[in-house]
């Protein structure tokens, strides 16, 4: 028998009659024999209900009871789910985060996972039942409740492939599977029906939605197979696995648009060692994370040092950048304004003048670009937020990424 491990987000669960419909979906898999590992969401909608709530009460609530709180979420829907599979004559157990033992850092709102004792899960499985599992949830040393941040149940569920060494992960979700950019901007946007794991960690990197960043990160470093499908009707989904010769000569294979950007630029920092790293290393142990990183040395021998968080880290960075350095700065300036489109491809790693041809389109659109940042697979600019969707529609049509492979 086949072990599979089967994630539905919000929108798959967001009602009675939802859930009822993955009760079916889940029944006819293990009709065909297969071992089930589902994983769940909290319905949709109901993560920023239990937020509003604790926002009535405090300002900045304290992470270890925000935890807490929205991780009912996924209780109730795993609860649910296996309430209907047992009506369905589908014996199934519900498990919250603390009952797989997964172990995870003391990160409150943004753990991380360290280890998972599958003993629990295992034994259900033997038993001939389906585990329902509640996601984004887990356990820190000192049994606190801890979740993974936003999307955290594909990382649950991609972990638990990943200890489980299940055949595959199925990700179901209200799109059907991964496409060369946004169908909201670009409608004639072309679902892919395979990319690699370091395009996938690219893509959702820069502001993709269909999967998590973490749990791609996870799946390329144990190689879990992902499959994303929609939950919503059949179909063959986009296959997340090891980059192949066909994968190679995709030149471009998505653009990307990421409106949660803020700007931070510290001016007049001194030219000497070590300041760089009393700056960075302070971000760090705040758990902020940095994206773009740019240094421009001025003519009087200082420097201004700009770099990019998220919206949500802008309240966290901002005193850091302002006191960080002390008297070695002259100012801070931010600018929420901005928005970061990307191009992504395997093929850019044999292909010169992709970096080129982009920068043409934007130019030719009237986009400015304020910044640019590359790997081997990625190019990355910083623009106005206000001409994204522009700039996404242009690169799309100028890489011709509508045209079937």
């Amino acid at each position: 028998m086949a072990l599979y491990v089967q994630k539905f987000g919000g929108t798959s669960v967001g009602s009675i009659a939802r859930i009822e419909a993955v009760a079916e979906r889940v029944a006819a898999a293990r009709a065909r024999g297969h071992n089930l590992v589902v994983v769940v969401s909290a319905m949709a909608g109901e993560t920023n209900r239990l937020l509003a709530l604790g926002a009535e009460l405090a300002a900045r609530p304290d992470p270890r009871e925000l935890d807490a709180l929205v991780a009912t979420g996924e209780q109730v829907s795993a609860a649910l789910l296996a309430i209907a599979l047992n009506a369905r004559g589908v014996p199934a157990r519900s498990l919250l985060g603390h009952q797989i033992r997964m172990r995870t850092d003391g990160a409150f709102t943004k753990a991380r996972i360290h280890a998972i004792d599958d003993a629990t899960l295992r034994a259900v499985l033997d038993e001939g039942r389906v585990a329902v599992v509640a996601g984004f949830q887990g356990i820190d040393a000192a049994g606190n409740i801890t979740t993974l941040g936003r999307g955290g149940s594909d990382t649950s569920a991609v972990a638990l492939a990943a200890a489980l060494r299940a055949d595959r992960c199925q990700i179901f979700t209200d799109v059907r599977g991964v496409f060369t950019t946004d169908p909201r901007i670009c409608p004639d946007a072309r679902k892919v029906d395979q990319i690699s794991y370091e395009e996938m960690l690219e893509l959702a990197s820069l502001g993709a939605k269909v999967l998590q960043l973490r749990s791609v990160e996870m799946a390329m470093k144990h190689g879990v197979p992902v499959e994303v499908r929609s939950s919503l009707e059949d179909g063959e989904g986009t296959l997340v696995t090891e980059e192949n010769a066909a994968l190679e000569r995709v030149v471009v294979a998505g653009v990307a648009v990421d409106r949660d950007v803020a700007k931070l630029t510290i001016r007049g920092v001194a030219d000497r060692p070590g300041l760089a790293a009393r700056l960075f290393e302070a971000l760090a142990e705040a758990h902020v994370s940095v994206d773009m990183i740019i240094q421009n040395v001025s003519a009087d021998g200082r420097t201004d040092v700009t770099f990019t968080v998220t919206k949500g880290d802008l309240a966290a960075a901002r005193p850091i950048a302002e006191q960080a350095l002390g008297e070695e700065q002259s100012g801070l300036a931010v600018d929420e304004t901005l928005a970061k489109v990307s191009i992504v491809g395997l093929g850019m790693r044999s292909h010169a003048g992709v970096a080129a041809k982009m920068f043409r389109l934007l130019a030719d659109a009237g986009v400015n670009i304020a910044a640019i940042s590359t790997s081997e697979i990625k190019v990355s600019c910083l623009i106005r937020e206000a001409q994204a969707d522009e700039a996404v529609r242009t690169l799309h049509d100028g890489f011709e990424l509508a045209r079937p492979d």
